[in-house]
């Protein structure tokens, strides 16, 4: 396995931990004995190429892929996911790029479906529904026209932030955002990260997946670095640079990065 650079000791008890998680598809081996670890009330910022294996390593966190080798440590005790029901059961909330959200239903349904309130008749309770809706989306400061509006009418940073709330509906105590400022202007994206920075303050553990370095550094507590399906680097969001993170995605020394960053020939 790559030696790893790390500027961090944890000694608080994680949340998660993968232990030498391995995954081949076919010929092609996408991860290499990755660990990972985060903590209740982090944020851990998760980069690299495409090709370097985020997007296989979430989904073995999720449930969707079931890893050839390695441990899942979850609250200290080692869990098996074979499914990703059992993910969910744990806790585990994950929020694609797709955000999976019905643009001809409003906010309240979309925030419920699958998972309706029902009253004593059981008949769908809309004014639960609807109460229920509005204080979690004041609880999170998601700022909307109302609870009423269909999604399709939301600007993507505010579809984005309800597809947050909805995962966090089920009281997970991880949330996995991949890639969640993709395509969002400089007002969108605020939104979305000061919601991130909300469920920090709530004690959740989030995963960010994205490749805007300067939305991982404005919203990451640690930043943990996939290259080649292997984990290469681990740095301190506070202490560390974009140019750091580049060497360490690309394999090319910080000084050559650095040159290449103030020429403008890489966008971080």
């Amino acid at each position: 396995m790559t030696t790893e650079q790390s500027t961090t000791t944890e000694s608080r008890q994680p949340l998660l931990v993968l232990r030498g998680i391995s995954k081949r598809f076919g010929a092609v081996q996408v991860l290499h004995e990755v660990d990972f670890e985060i903590h209740p009330g982090e944020v851990v910022a998760l980069v690299g190429d495409n090709g370097a294996g985020k997007s296989t390593l979430i989904k073995v966190i999720s449930g969707i892929f079931k890893a050839d080798s390695g441990d899942i440590v979850w609250q200290g005790t080692n869990r098996h996911l074979a499914a990703p029901a059992d993910a969910t059961a744990l806790g585990i909330a994950t929020v694609y790029q797709d955000l999976a959200l019905c643009d001809n239903l409003d906010v309240v349904a979309n925030l419920f479906l699958g998972h309706e309130e029902r009253g004593v008749t059981r008949l769908i309770d809309e004014t639960s529904m609807e109460r229920d809706a509005t204080v979690l989306l004041r609880r999170l400061a998601v700022a909307i026209p109302s609870v009423r509006t269909p999604v399709a009418s939301l600007s993507g940073g505010q579809r984005q932030s309800v597809a947050v709330a909805r995962a966090t509906m089920g009281d997970p105590k991880l949330v996995i955002l991949d890639e969640p400022t993709a395509a969002l202007g400089v007002p969108q994206t605020r939104q979305v990260l000061a919601l991130i920075d909300r469920l920090r303050e709530e004690g959740l553990a989030v995963i960010v997946i994205s490749h805007n370095l300067v939305d991982v550094f404005q919203v990451a507590d640690r930043i943990i670095v996939l290259r080649l399906g292997r984990r290469v680097a681990t740095m301190e969001a506070s202490t560390s640079t974009a140019d750091q993170v580049v060497a360490a995605m690309t394999g090319a020394a910080e000084a050559d990065v650095a040159q290449v960053l103030q020429a403008g020939g890489v966008t971080s």
